[in-house]
């Protein structure tokens, strides 16, 4: 998730104009390809095994694509401690552009190799390991260094220094994006610990929605006209809503001047319903909301005091879905 490998390929120009006009905004059942890869073995002994399985059971290139991002995501796990220690960065030189993207092929090779015999991994493994499935199903892929939007303190912040790593498939004539690290669950962050919980809602992901929480470092790779300003305005998007199908209308950015308002008003667009609360960091206390049905929006508010400070999280069925930062 948050790692220092930059892999690109040399045909990036190439890519990012296709990137910028081939994306299409269609959905599918994959139920079906899940359903068939929950039986597959938890374990293979390289990736090329992998891939000839996913290879006899699919033929189109959607298929085996979703196939491979399934697997991924329900055999490998996150691993904190690689991650808390940083010893999965890794830095290389090279001479010429034929040999960085040959160190690149011969990294991404070994790396992906580990990731499925240890069966975890940071975001560049499960990254590598994809691109590497990829490869011997046909499937043309790169990898996309950038900064993610994953923590609270990140709102109201410009991208930086890249800490993840995700990928992009052409399918027919189209890209798409993918992020199967984000996919295989996430960290609980009451206990600290990694939660296996597949997502799929980061398979070809609409580049708007996709936008929430990745920003590339060459932003052409966006595929829609955002800045970084845009990106750090954003308020914090957690995976339930991600792969939900109703949108957070107002507020539209992630910080609230409490000089300005004693109230937030809050609309939510085709809500299908559920329980929404809410919780201040400064008041540690959850509180439910009743909210209010205007045709296709879901109307709210919450009320500010002198306590009212932190971060306001909104939760859906205490999933939390969205956060905000409180300044005063």
């Amino acid at each position: 998730m948050f790692d220092r490998w930059r892999v690109m390929t040399k045909n990036l120009e190439t890519i990012v104009l296709l990137l910028l006009v081939s994306v299409s905004a269609w959905a599918q059942d994959y139920a079906r390809v899940d359903n068939l890869v929950k039986t597959y073995p938890k374990s293979f002994s390289n990736p090329k095994k992998l891939a000839a399985q996913i290879n006899q059971d699919f033929t189109t290139e959607t298929d085996k694509v979703r196939a491979a991002y399934t697997w991924i995501a329900l055999n490998i796990n996150y691993d904190l401690k690689a991650y808390q220690s940083g010893e999965s960065m890794v830095a290389y030189t090279y001479s010429s552009p034929a040999d960085r993207l040959a160190k690149e092929q011969a990294y991404r090779g070994k790396i992906g190799a580990k990731t499925l015999r240890t069966k975890k991994g940071v975001c560049q493994d499960y990254s590598a390991l994809f691109h590497l499935v990829c490869d011997d199903i046909g499937v043309k892929c790169i990898d996309i260094m950038g900064t993610s939007k994953a923590h609270p303190a990140q709102i109201g912040k410009l991208p930086k220094a890249s800490d993840h790593q995700w990928n992009a498939v052409k399918v027919g004539d189209n890209w798409k994006l993918i992020d199967v690290t984000w996919a295989s669950g996430s960290v609980d962050t009451q206990t600290g610990k990694f939660v296996t919980d597949f997502n799929p809602a980061y398979f070809f992901t609409d580049p708007n929605v996709f936008f929430l929480n990745h920003f590339p470092d060459d932003k052409r790779l966006l595929m829609i006209d955002k800045t970084e300003q845009d990106f750090a305005a954003l308020p914090l998007y957690y995976g339930p809503y991600i792969k939900s199908n109703y949108e957070f209308a107002s507020p539209e950015f992630g910080i609230i001047l409490i000089a300005k308002t004693s109230v937030i008003p809050f609309q939510i667009i085709d809500f299908p319903g559920g329980r929404i609360s809410y919780a201040f960091t400064s008041e540690g206390r959850v509180r439910d909301i009743d909210p209010v049905k205007k045709g296709n929006a879901t109307e709210f508010s919450i009320a500010l005091n002198a306590r009212s400070r932190g971060y306001l999280t909104i939760y859906v069925d205490q999933m939390a879905v969205v956060t905000y930062k409180i300044e005063r």
